[in-house]
């Protein structure tokens, strides 16, 4: 049986990333392992689940829903139990679910929009990656946020500028600005490794726009940037 998997590539960093610099931002604990495949398991089951709101094939995803969902609800009872007050991050997601579950019965799944509350849900899910061992939303953890959610809000104003936006001057310079003053304010906020880890994303945004880059190329060099952000700010919380 072939799985039925998203589409969204570049979704896989955001699920990965903030969870685990959440975890760097405090402490490993074995159970981050269920923590961390039952939060994979509701990614998985959440992409069929938002294609029923388009009133289409409702038996196939509904199956693939159910596939995905037991599975990722049975996981997630571990750190439920270790942690039961962590159940209001979940609750926290649910308006942004409510978002995606619009978007997707309009068929405007790349909406920014849409993007922005993706981001904040897998940033929401790094947060409780930290509080799982703290029980409480410390400094670093917040820093693991912010960064993740400017870092993918950039990453999303590039892959648009590259694809589906290319033409759109405005888009274009809307993309630019974002990311000088990103930037900027970390370098005068005197964070110059956190700058550091944000300048190829500045670079690429700038210096590839017009590039005759498929998407497929502009995925592999999001790989790429994305996995140098993630040992810049590893780097950074794990010497604050």
């Amino acid at each position: 049986m072939k799985l039925f998997l998203p589409k969204q590539h570049g979704a896989w960093a955001m699920l990965i990333i903030p969870f685990w610099l959440g975890v760097i931002s405090t402490s490993f604990i074995w159970e981050h392992i269920p923590f961390f495949i039952g939060w994979l398991f509701l990614y998985l089951a959440t992409y069929p689940m938002l294609l029923l709101f388009k009133k289409k094939k409702i038996p196939f995803y509904m199956r693939w829903t159910l596939i995905y969902l037991i599975p990722a609800l049975i996981l997630l009872i571990i750190p439920l139990v270790h942690r039961p007050s962590i159940i209001y991050f979940g609750i926290a997601m649910f308006p942004f679910f409510i978002i995606n579950a619009y978007f997707s019965s309009k068929n405007k799944e790349r909406a920014f929009l849409n993007d922005l509350s993706a981001i904040t849900v897998f940033g929401i899910a790094g947060l409780a990656s930290s509080y799982l061992v703290t029980a409480d939303i410390h400094s670093l953890a917040l820093l693991a946020f912010v960064t993740t959610f400017l870092f993918f809000v950039g990453s999303t104003f590039y892959v648009k500028t590259m694809i589906r936006e290319k033409k759109n001057q405005l888009f274009k310079y809307l993309s630019w600005g974002y990311h000088v003053l990103v930037s900027i304010v970390w370098l005068f906020s005197g964070q110059w490794l956190i700058t550091l880890a944000f300048l190829p994303s500045l670079y690429r945004a700038i210096f590839f726009y017009g590039k005759p880059l498929s998407a497929k190329e502009v995925g592999i060099l999001e790989i790429v940037n994305a996995s140098f952000f993630f040992i810049v700010i590893s780097v950074v919380l794990i010497f604050a």
